[in-house]
């Protein structure tokens, strides 16, 4: 029987880095690899947040390391392997399983980050970027055609996202223009506005841009956190699984938020 395919840690974590380019960006936590397991690795489980249900899964599948948006650490935790902490890790070093977390780099990829994917499903393209470290989309429908109004676009996303969505505001003419930054960039919707977008699309929505939309007529839709950044991690990991010969599984833990 030929041996299973596998390569080294080292090889992987290379590969993700000259991918994304994890030194470019400011982050809000490490980027690359948090927990170290074995160096060999044969198999890749891709999810979108370290919990303790996808470390759990990624077991049950057999995975040597499983590669997230969202890690295990965070600017302004307390430190402690206390609690939630303690369980995970307990679960990554028991089974020797690393753990690596791409957060904003992966944000921003021009063609397998969770920016550049979910315009892919929605066939939107990118014909700029705003906001802080351009990580803001802008750009239009693929087909070049807009969107009749601001339900027809919501309906679009509950479509494709399969979950209802949230939005505010009421572009007052078809919209064409559209800027999207997945998860929590409801910051961004200033920017957005700035760079004359017509529409914004994010995963979540605080008070301030309830009153924003409904003020400068552009409209704004919250679709989930976890539901727009479910296909950054995967493409890349599907990526680098091809280049390396090794084999890939996606595990959706579903999240509401």
């Amino acid at each position: 029987m030929p041996d299973t395919p596998c390569t080294d840690r080292a090889a992987l974590l290379a590969a993700c880095d000259t991918e994304l380019h994890p030194e470019r960006f400011k982050d809000y936590g490490p980027n690359g690899l948090q927990v170290e397991g074995k160096a060999r690795i044969a198999k890749l489980v891709s999810g979108v947040t370290a919990s303790r249900a996808l470390i759990d899964a990624a077991i049950d599948a057999g995975a040597d390391a499983i590669l997230v948006h969202h890690g295990l650490f965070w600017r302004g935790q307390d430190g402690t392997v206390t609690g939630w902490m303690k369980e995970r890790l307990k679960r990554l070093l028991a089974h020797d399983i690393n753990l690596l977390a791409y957060h904003l780099p992966l944000d921003a990829h021009p063609t397998l980050g969770n920016n550049a994917q979910l315009g892919r499903r929605l066939g939107l393209v990118a014909t700029g970027r705003f906001g802080e470290q351009d990580l803001g989309f802008i750009g239009q429908r693929i087909d070049g055609e807009a969107f009749a109004d601001a339900d027809v676009l919501a309906w679009q996303l509950e479509h494709v996202l399969n979950r209802p969505v949230t939005y505010v505001g009421q572009a007052p003419v078809a919209i064409e223009k559209i800027a999207w930054c997945t998860g929590g960039a409801q910051g961004y919707f200033e920017s957005a506005i700035a760079a004359g977008a017509q529409a914004f699309i994010t995963g979540e929505i605080s008070e301030p841009q309830a009153h924003l939309a409904r003020e400068c007529g552009v409209a704004f839709f919250a679709c989930g956190h976890h539901a727009t950044e479910r296909y950054g991690a995967p493409a890349l990991a599907a990526h680098v699984a091809a280049q390396l010969g090794i084999e890939h599984e996606y595990i959706d833990i579903d999240n509401p938020a």
